[in-house]
């Protein structure tokens, strides 16, 4: 029997607060970013494949702790960055991304058990999401 039991949360309802406690992860920017809202979930160092495949309101999980992150997630509305493996971004990633109004938070787990965690926690992938353009809006208002 998997350990995963899905949906613990409701879907609609799973904010950075939620994140912090199911992977022990450390908030790097302000606490009123605490209640943002996140709607699914990504992996990837590759930028170009984040701007491919997410939607707005998508919490990317990486390894990469790059200025380039902080500008990719702007581009696409990310719902924050997660930093994976302990990696720290610099104090300027870190200033660009409050000026941004961008969570970033740090956890210790690698890529893949942090993002089972959250899957877990009952948050989707994006290409489990149902078409509806990269804004998001079909996500909240109810359609």
């Amino acid at each position: 029997m998997s350990a995963c039991t899905r949906e613990l949360l409701n879907h609609s309802s799973i904010r950075i607060r939620d994140i912090i406690d199911a992977i022990e992860a450390e908030l790097l920017t302000q606490p009123s970013h605490m209640d943002r809202l996140v709607l699914s979930v990504c992996g990837a160092d590759l930028m170009s494949d984040v701007l491919a495949f997410t939607k707005a309101k998508t919490l990317l999980l990486t390894g990469l702790t790059s200025v380039q992150v902080v500008r990719t997630a702007g581009v696409v509305d990310l719902a924050g960055i997660v930093f994976v493996r302990g990696k720290r971004p610099s104090q300027d990633v870190i200033q660009l991304a409050e000026a941004e109004d961008l969570p970033l938070l740090v956890t210790a787990y690698p890529l893949y058990e942090a993002c089972g965690k959250l899957y877990c926690l009952g948050l989707k992938g994006c290409s489990e999401l149902e078409s509806g353009g990269r804004t998001g809006e079909w996500l909240t208002s109810g359609a």
